[in-house]
């Protein structure tokens, strides 16, 4: 017997979506079709067909950064090349790790490891001071995990043991291709286990990441220095940074407080031996086919993916990591156009008057902090489809043809790592695009007060010459506004017009919105999902973002002639809609900041009066909430 199409007023996503997901196939080198992703495989495919051109000699390229990707990318799909090679490339870099033979040693060379790009037992890199966002420091933190999160090393955590053994034995079999004997095969997989549990109980969760503002932690250089103990961080400084720094900015001040506890004399050779085993996973990538395929077991784990992509996709993602920003700009300037870039200029700006209007009529801020408000909203810089131009950058990335992959890869990283490094002694540059024009996403950055709609998201469904006013309010209005509340999050909040962690509010104001803020979280906490339930402490920012802009882009829909919020609401449902492996919604699920999109399409509607009037939703529907639950923010 045919199941019933859910109604709207149960289940708003089932209703839209539901038929779609039925059919609805992912592909075997995926894990997860929908939305966003069909438009981002719309995208790479147009540009993957471009690539191959170029190439093949049929179409000249564009510009000289078209040329050293294309370069790249044919490099990388040379597999007769990197299958000759096989493991070589990966071994004659490692040499430069296992000359280091103690910490008196790596001392010496860690400023040439850090150089080379080796992992160290810390990171760093060069950022705006989030107080002082004109001028750039030094951060640090601690290195990543083999798992994605801290939490999956829990003893009760049945996932990350089974993706632990996934991993390991991965490492075994890669190992098994070294030159190294047996004994010393195991003794590596063993350390680099136990380095990697060390670190773990070092470092921030997810959840505690989600909470921006509190990476800002500045340090004198010589508090942070002796935090290192036995490691010479003065030594490294000097020998990495173009000058030594007054203030570090700590980003996880208990793992520095913590780092003598992991890294000192008796731990090296395990951070040594974790070096190793981590390096040659992420080499396998640019080596031959059997080790790619072999490497790429665990992501495929992760994300439930049961192949990896095709080899001459690989070397177009390749290309892509390092050429993005140019590839983003011929894809804008190819696919996209400045009239189109006009007309959704135009609607962002109609939407932050909408956003000024709903400031300015809130019946819970008071008239200096609505001001502070408006003030902020009127400096938001707003950088639409693509950059005029490539970032100074690109000019440095350059590709030899008589370099094998690694080589040419490793190379290219180490430019774009001097030139974050260089920063240090330049202002802070204000154009520079957080997102290049071929990605369908958009961001906010709180430390520049700007957002970022890459023209590749304004597409259908998000947006759509074909589609009513109605619809398009609902896709990338909504999205639009979603942006334009992160500056007003819980995050966001905390930084002035300017990027500045700077507190602009009236102490009453902030304390309600801190209740607010906490009603968000309850509200999604604890929601069931088909991967497990929501944590709504990870999500709420983004949770704040949707609230915000779906009221925002409700109240523009309305002030149109001939609006219909049926249009709206459905558009906004069906621009979530995404099937998804489980692999990947448990790692989502632990990892996101974004709540999972069956909740983001239902819970927010939730909130508005005008969702219960549009589809007659009354107590005892599914997507009914009783008016003292619903949360009105922005």
């Amino acid at each position: 017997m045919a199941t019933e199409t859910p109604r709207y007023q149960d289940d708003l996503y089932d209703a839209v979506n539901g038929e779609w997901a039925k059919t609805a196939v992912i592909a075997p080198d995926k894990s997860r079709t929908g939305g966003f992703s069909d438009l981002a495989d719309d995208v790479e495919d147009k540009l993957m067909a471009d690539f191959a051109a170029v190439s093949a000699g049929e179409q000249a390229a564009p510009d000289a950064y078209f040329e050293a990707a294309t370069r790249l990318y044919d490099k990388a799909k040379d597999f007769t090349a990197r299958d000759a090679a096989g493991i070589t490339p990966a071994l004659t870099r490692l040499a430069q790790l296992t000359a280091v033979s103690d910490l008196a040693t790596f001392n010496q060379q860690a400023a040439a490891l850090a150089q080379a790009l080796f992992p160290l037992p810390f990171s760093g890199s060069v950022d705006p001071d989030m107080k002082d966002t004109s001028v750039n420091k030094y951060m640090i933190s601690g290195p990543s995990t083999i798992l994605p999160d801290t939490t999956y090393y829990a003893d009760d955590n049945a996932q990350g043991q089974q993706l632990l053994k996934i991993w390991t034995e991965m490492a075994q079999a890669l190992l098994a291709k070294t030159d190294l004997s047996p004994e010393d095969q195991a003794t590596f997989l063993q350390d680099a286990l136990q380095f990697d549990a060390a670190i773990a109980t070092h470092v921030k969760s997810a959840e505690e990441w989600a909470d921006y503002p509190k990476v800002y932690n500045p340090q004198p250089f010589a508090e942070v220095a002796e935090q290192f103990g036995a490691f010479d961080f003065t030594a490294f400084v000097t020998a990495t940074l173009p000058a030594k720094p007054e203030v570090i900015i700590v980003a996880d001040p208990r793992f520095l407080q913590e780092f003598t506890a992991l890294f000192n004399a008796d731990t090296f050779t395990a951070y040594k031996h974790w070096a190793y085993v981590t390096e040659l996973i992420s080499l396998t990538g640019y080596l031959s086919e059997t080790l790619r395929q072999l490497g790429g077991t665990f992501s495929r784990a992760l994300s439930g993916s049961p192949e990896e992509p095709s080899q001459v996709k690989h070397a177009y993602r390749i290309a892509n990591r390092f050429f993005a920003e140019p590839i983003g700009i011929y894809y804008g300037k190819t696919y996209f156009g400045e009239q189109a870039k006009a007309d959704v200029t135009a609607l962002v700006e109609k939407m932050i008057a909408t956003y000024k209007r709903r400031l300015a009529n809130s019946d819970w801020l008071s008239q200096p902090t609505k001001d502070k408000a408006i003030v902020k909203l009127d400096k938001m810089v707003l950088k639409m489809g693509y950059p005029d131009q490539a970032h100074a950058l690109y000019q440095k990335l350059t590709v030899a043809p008589d370099t094998d992959l690694t080589t040419a890869v490793i190379r290219l990283a180490q430019t774009v790592r001097e030139d974050n490094l260089a920063k240090l002694t330049q202002p802070v540059d204000r154009t520079e695009w957080a997102m290049p024009g071929h990605l369908v996403n958009a961001c906010y950055d709180p430390s520049r007060n700007d957002i970022t709609f890459p023209a590749a998201i304004l597409q259908a469904p998000f947006y759509a010459l074909d589609q009513t006013p109605s619809q398009n309010l609902g896709g990338i209005g909504a999205v639009i506004a979603h942006e334009i509340s992160h500056g007003f999050d819980n995050n966001g909040a905390q930084f002035d017009e300017f990027g500045n962690m700077n507190n602009w509010w009236q102490e009453a104001d902030y304390a309600h919105f801190k209740e607010l803020t906490q009603a968000m979280i309850d509200e999604f906490d604890g929601l069931e999902t088909e991967a497990g339930r929501a944590n709504g402490k990870l999500i709420v920012s983004e949770n704040i973002a949707d609230a915000g802009g779906l009221a925002a882009a409700l109240e523009t829909a309305k002030n149109l002639p001939d609006y219909d919020l049926h249009e709206f609401f459905i558009n906004w449902s069906r621009i979530w809609r995404q099937k998804a492996r489980l692999e990947l919604q448990k790692m989502f699920l632990a990892t996101d900041v974004h709540a999972p999109a069956k909740l983001r399409a239902n819970v927010q509607p939730q909130n508005l009066a005008d969702w219960y009037t549009t589809f007659d939703v009354k107590p005892g529907d599914g997507m009914y909430l009783e008016p003292a639950k619903r949360i009105t923010i922005w």
